[in-house]
């Protein structure tokens, strides 16, 4: 068994994981692998992609098939679609995005348009081919997004990334009726915090430094790999009955963000901070 699955869990599958070369999406690819599916990547950097594949060559003893591809080129992705349906496609995962922080009222057009481009769009044109072929040849499918957190709620000074992945949820909710009856799944899923060397960089005010945030009750940050477990699961057959659905694994976060203020500061109160909140004193001491 691997990783509290059966090996073979997703043998004879084959997926295609946009943005496989890094971060996510390369851990993704590794754990499908490790259950036995067939690999392809997809992205912008051809080097990239080329050592991700000879690395997991190495680790898994199997081939790992590269496309070259700018998602945000509509023709692109019907052609890379094409190429890789041509062979075997079972799986898509969209996961290829892009994001910053900003001031959304500073955001020029051309801001905007580079995270849609690629978050919504691309997610879009990678799924509607893959359907397509799915619904032509008769063929059961499966697509699963990666969104964030902000799909779900919204969230200060990322609008682009926000706008989008609530687009790529409603895509998830609307295909998973219309597809249904062809036997194609969609679900998505909303990590919370998972630390990858660019985005910790970009997105962090502290430009990637190791605090832990006080708002995940668990009290740390998610590992890849359980991110890559419960996408494993989601895909394989071991979940055909769950579509539509936008999964959270975000250790807490966002039930806390509904708490009422101070909560994330109680939860570090020692037993005498309680008793001087019982006497009526302040339970924390400043």
């Amino acid at each position: 068994m691997a990783g509290g699955f059966e090996a073979d869990l997703l043998k004879g599958k084959r997926a295609l994981v946009t943005g496989g070369g890094t971060g996510l999406g390369k851990a993704i690819g590794a754990r499908l692998m490790e259950f036995g599916a067939d690999l392809v990547i997809c992205g912008r950097r051809r080097d990239v992609l080329q050592d991700t594949a000879q690395e997991f060559a190495q680790r898994f003893g199997r081939f790992v098939e590269i496309e070259q591809c700018d998602i945000r080129d509509a023709a692109a992705v019907e052609a890379m679609i094409a190429h890789v349906a041509a062979k075997k496609l079972d799986i898509l995962v969209n996961n290829a995005a892009g994001n910053f922080l900003a001031q959304s009222h500073k955001l020029s057009p051309r801001a905007l348009d580079a995270v849609l481009n690629t978050c919504l769009h691309g997610s879009a044109y990678c799924t509607v081919a893959a359907g397509r072929h799915w619904i032509e040849k008769k063929q059961p499918g499966v697509v699963l997004s990666i969104l964030t957190l902000s799909a779900l709620h919204g969230a200060a000074f990322t609008l682009p990334n926000a706008m989008a992945k609530a687009g790529i949820d409603a895509m998830t909710k609307s295909l998973a009726v219309e597809w249904g009856p062809h036997g194609i799944r969609l679900i998505a899923v909303a990590p919370g915090n998972f630390p990858t060397q660019g985005a910790s960089a970009r997105l962090t005010p502290t430009g990637g430094a190791n605090d832990i945030d006080p708002g995940v009750p668990l009290r740390r940050d998610g590992e890849h790999g359980e991110l890559a477990n419960l996408c494993a699961f989601l895909v394989s057959d071991m979940a055909g009955y769950i579509t539509g659905e936008t999964i959270v694994i975000d250790g807490g976060k966002r039930w806390l963000a509904g708490s009422r203020a101070g909560v994330s500061q109680m939860l570090d109160w020692t037993d005498d901070d309680w008793a001087r909140q019982r006497s009526g004193q302040p339970g924390k001491k400043t």
